[in-house]
């Protein structure tokens, strides 16, 4: 079993770590540039890749679907009790409590962890959360419009392809589905490479709440994912994916929406930072158990 864990968490580690060192060393490293490109051509082409071709019929797409966006619906109501607990503003805390890792981290774990055939369902996971992301995310940091962001983000696009895709039960042309394939090949590499270039970028001057936040947040997005899961009957791999992803530690982005909305982004970097790291010790216990 721990061989088996351990082959999972060490490409995290490995890519991650690789991030971390190359800013240590002095290296530059284009963040915005991988960002977009992740974003924009990556992550569409690998929804694309595992959605289109995936063995996931479009009723368990579906319930997939609507129990994560059910447990972010519930983290976020959760937010109000741990911002009494933690004695914080509850707007600091709504995005670290809703979003987690479930891009460059999470996709990454369950590739490793699932294989091909829970892959489909942690991107379903993953896009969901971003669809929340950057639509109430959006909403609480800026005045414009979240629609018009939504509606540039090609992530969406993608999706409503793959779902197209799904309920007529049709393949991707063959040299579409080849170029897509390629194209997402360099996705997971870079979110991991990402995330530890961002882990050395910030700064963290308030471990101690960082680590008491994480200690909340992380069994109250596992019970309720179980729980969620249980009530719409999910099937076991996607159950169990479900759990896992919402069991990630706090995302990157949750900082750079702090920044940008100027609402403690200190200790927002140590929410990202502290659940990063504790994620490496609860995760191989939590995949043991789902697994």
């Amino acid at each position: 079993m721990f061989a088996e864990l351990f082959a999972v968490m060490a490409p995290v580690i490995a890519g991650a770590g690789l991030g971390f060192g190359w800013v240590r060393l002095g290296h530059d490293y284009p963040v915005a540039f991988v960002t977009r490109l992740v974003f924009n051509i990556g992550t569409p082409a690998l929804v694309l890749a595992s959605l289109a071709g995936a063995e996931i019929d479009a009723d368990s797409f579906g319930r997939t679907m609507l129990a994560t966006a059910l447990v972010l619906t519930a983290m976020g109501a959760a937010t109000l009790v741990s911002a009494r607990l933690l004695r914080r503003d509850w707007r600091v805390l709504l995005a670290p409590m809703m979003y987690p890792n479930t891009g460059n981290m999470g996709l990454p774990v369950v590739l490793y962890a699932f294989g091909e055939a829970g892959f489909a369902f942690g991107i379903t996971v993953m896009v969901t959360v971003s669809l929340f992301q950057f639509t109430l995310g959006t909403m609480m940091t800026s005045r414009g419009n979240p629609l018009k962001s939504l509606a540039k983000t090609p992530t969406v696009y993608a999706i409503l392809i793959a779902l197209a895709l799904l309920l007529t039960d049709t393949d991707l042309p063959p040299w579409i589905a080849n170029s897509v394939d390629l194209i997402s090949g360099f996705t997971v590499p870079l979110m991991l490479i990402t995330l530890g270039v961002s882990l050395a970028h910030i700064q963290v001057r308030n471990l101690r709440s960082g680590l008491g936040f994480c200690l909340l947040r992380m069994p109250l997005a596992a019970g309720l994912a179980w729980g969620i899961g249980a009530l719409l009957n999910l099937p076991p791999m996607a159950h169990a994916i479900l759990v896992l992803q919402m069991s990630m530690p706090v995302a990157v982005f949750n900082y750079l929406f702090a920044q940008k909305a100027r609402r403690e982004p200190e200790y927002v970097a140590s929410l990202v930072f502290c659940s990063t790291l504790l994620s490496l010790i609860y995760l191989p216990l939590l995949l043991a158990w789902l697994m």
